[in-house]
């Protein structure tokens, strides 16, 4: 498809205020195939290739890479439980019921290991898909995670570990694993053993130096129009969440896919070994599936909802079917919660992106856009 029809969509996604603005993007192993733009980023400040996005829980496949990258070191095991490295996980307790207002724990039956928390069946979760949590946060005063203290990363667990699928902070603390096992601070090793490596020199962990490259995020008002909402990640926090805490540009973020389509090396740098890399990739959810997210917080998003069978990755929710014409089975996709989505098809040689930032997350507006352009990306 030409890129006239990409820019297209982009262009009509803005115009029916489907998104905000739009930066989206498409490659193979061997380079960009398309790069586009539609929209004010800001006020006054056309959407670009350069344009800096939060990209929350797109953060967290890039802390399952830094984790694998000490699997392949032989530093740590999938199967390694979390308190062998992070003792203070054996402080956290299931909520089994409440009486009244309290609630009532008890100690888990399972054993939590790595794979748990890369998987998403930890036992953690987030409020904004439990309401338990939410309700727990508000009687004992415990600190949300974007609060970005220690603290706040021991929130209650709402399942025994291994159970099923519960999206939560679980690359939070993978993220803390890899610091107390390597020694650098997470930032520090995200810089050495994947930014710089690939090229990604317009990643990291604070917004300081882009200030005049930040977007604007926007949420819908009860007319349906969007209007400018503050939502950020807490800057220098005590813990840098490996769930939540970076900002990116969409070529760098790029970079980082096709390092999937390389089998782990981009550009003569190698993060990965190949056999590390297809183990990363492959279903580790022994057993288990992806579950159907159902909001508690409608502003903010709506449910998730994917094929039935889908799995998760040891980086990403891993698609166990080919969905026509667009990505095949065993393709890689997740995204941040001001719509910042990915999807990276190692059997099609195929990565794409597409990067606002809005909210509700997963609003049907936005994925209308989503799966117009990935279908366009896939086109004869």
């Amino acid at each position: 498809m030409s890129s006239e029809n990409f820019d297209r969509i982009l262009k009509d996604a803005v115009a029916a205020q489907d998104v905000p603005f739009v930066v989206a993007m498409s490659a193979n192993a061997d380079g960009v195939t398309y790069s586009g733009s539609s929209g004010e980023a800001a006020a006054g400040r056309p959407a670009a290739e350069d344009t800096v996005f939060r990209i929350f829980s797109a953060t967290k496949a890039i802390g399952s890479v830094a984790a694998m990258i000490l699997i392949d070191r032989d530093k740590l095991s999938m199967d390694t439980p979390v308190a062998d490295i992070l003792p203070e996980w054996d402080r956290l307790q299931v909520l089994e019921r409440w009486d009244g207002d309290t609630p009532v724990m008890r100690a888990p039956k399972t054993t939590a290991t790595i794979r748990h928390l890369a998987t998403h069946r930890s036992g953690l979760e987030y409020e904004f898909w439990n309401p338990d949590v939410g309700r727990y946060l508000e009687a004992t005063g415990h600190p949300s995670i974007l609060s970005g203290t220690k603290a706040a990363l021991s929130y209650p667990l709402m399942y025994d570990p291994g159970a099923r699928w519960g999206y939560g902070p679980g690359i939070d603390w993978l993220g803390q694993v890899v610091e107390a096992l390597d020694g650098r601070r997470i930032d520090q090793f995200c810089h050495e053993e994947i930014f710089a490596p690939l090229g990604m020199t317009d990643t990291a962990f604070e917004q300081d130096a882009f200030a005049d490259r930040l977007s604007e995020v926007r949420a819908r008002d009860e007319n349906g129009n969007f209007v400018p909402f503050e939502l950020a990640p807490p800057p220098k926090p005590e813990v840098y969440g490996m769930g939540h805490c970076l900002y990116s540009i969409a070529a760098d973020y790029m970079k980082f896919l096709r390092m999937f389509l390389n089998k782990g090396t981009l550009d003569g740098h190698r993060i990965l070994s190949e056999k590390a890399f297809a183990e990363m990739l492959e279903d580790q959810m022994e057993g288990k599936t992806f579950q159907k997210m159902v909001t508690v917080a409608p502003p903010v998003t709506a449910d998730v909802e994917l094929p039935e069978g889908t799995t998760h990755s040891f980086a990403a929710v891993r698609f166990e079917a080919d969905v026509p014409g667009r990505r095949k089975a065993g393709s890689q996709s997740w995204a941040g919660v001001c719509n910042t989505h990915y999807w990276v098809d190692p059997a099609s040689d195929v990565a794409g992106l597409v990067f606002t930032q809005s909210l509700p997350f997963v609003e049907a507006r936005y994925l209308r856009t989503y799966e117009a352009f990935e279908t366009a990306v896939y086109a004869p």
